[in-house]
């Protein structure tokens, strides 16, 4: 038995093609829902989903997590609401947990950004650890592009997941804000000195770093403009939720 995760909020525009994807794949899907405000979990429930709506917590992993307990399949396919499973990879993971001598396995992902898939800059194969048996990977719930924490061995698949991250700039500035702000709250968390050496290390040398490195050592120019703009907000994604955590610690005193 194969049971499909997902936490989700407010995903209503790519819910419906993502759950399209596992029918015949999925003997259960598990939706734990972070309070939408739009269609959701009604789309999710026309799958036959199992929903539950809990509260939209800043650490988004935690009701991954959930997802996963709530799952009773001897195997466990965590899945996000924005990507899309092929027909091909289907396949290869009806055959992985028919024969599998690993507890999990990496899976290559295809990110498609502003509508072009990203084959440099890092972004690919960008292996993720999805499918897993029950009891054996749990998420950290710490960081933002956390891997999920396996006990065994773990294999490698080869046909990729489709990824489709940010189909408008909008829908990505959606997703920077979160990430950031996530960011800031482990800086919190670290209790991080607002130090004239910080504010150089996250203003300064951390973007410059982080562009140059997938723009030019990961030839992020092979992929055109959303290869440019990916590099760019990947370097500015340390001085806003830098500035986000300033911001918070200012209003406190």
């Amino acid at each position: 038995m194969l049971s499909v995760v997902l936490a989700t909020y407010n995903e209503e525009k790519n819910l419906e093609s993502c759950l399209t994807s596992v029918r015949g794949l999925a003997d259960e899907i598990i939706v734990v829902d972070g309070s939408s405000t739009d269609r959701t979990r009604d789309i999710a429930k026309k799958f036959n989903a199992c929903v539950f709506k809990v509260p939209n917590l800043p650490m988004f992993h935690t009701n991954k997590q959930l997802a996963v307990n709530k799952a009773k399949g001897d195997w466990i396919f965590q899945l996000d609401a924005d990507e899309v499973v092929t027909p091909q990879l289907a396949q290869e993971i009806k055959s992985a947990t028919n024969h599998a001598p690993d507890a999990a396995y990496y899976l290559p992902r295809k990110n498609f950004f502003l509508g072009r898939w990203l084959k440099k800059g890092g972004q690919y194969p960008d292996y993720l650890i999805r499918l897993f048996r029950r009891g054996q990977a749990r998420f950290p719930q710490k960081s933002v592009h956390e891997q999920l924490q396996v006990d065994g061995p773990v294999g490698y698949l080869q046909v990729p997941l489709l990824h489709h991250t940010a189909p408008t700039f909008g829908r990505y500035l959606t997703n920077v804000n979160r990430y950031t702000a996530l960011t800031a709250t482990q800086l919190e968390q670290q209790h991080l000195s607002l130090s004239s050496l910080n504010l150089l290390n996250y203003c300064g040398l951390k973007p410059v770093i982080t562009f140059f490195t997938l723009f030019l050592r990961h030839k992020g120019f092979v992929d055109g403009s959303p290869g440019f703009i990916f590099a760019l907000f990947s370097g500015l994604h340390w001085p806003m939720a830098y500035l986000k955590y300033w911001e918070a610690n200012e209003n406190r005193h």
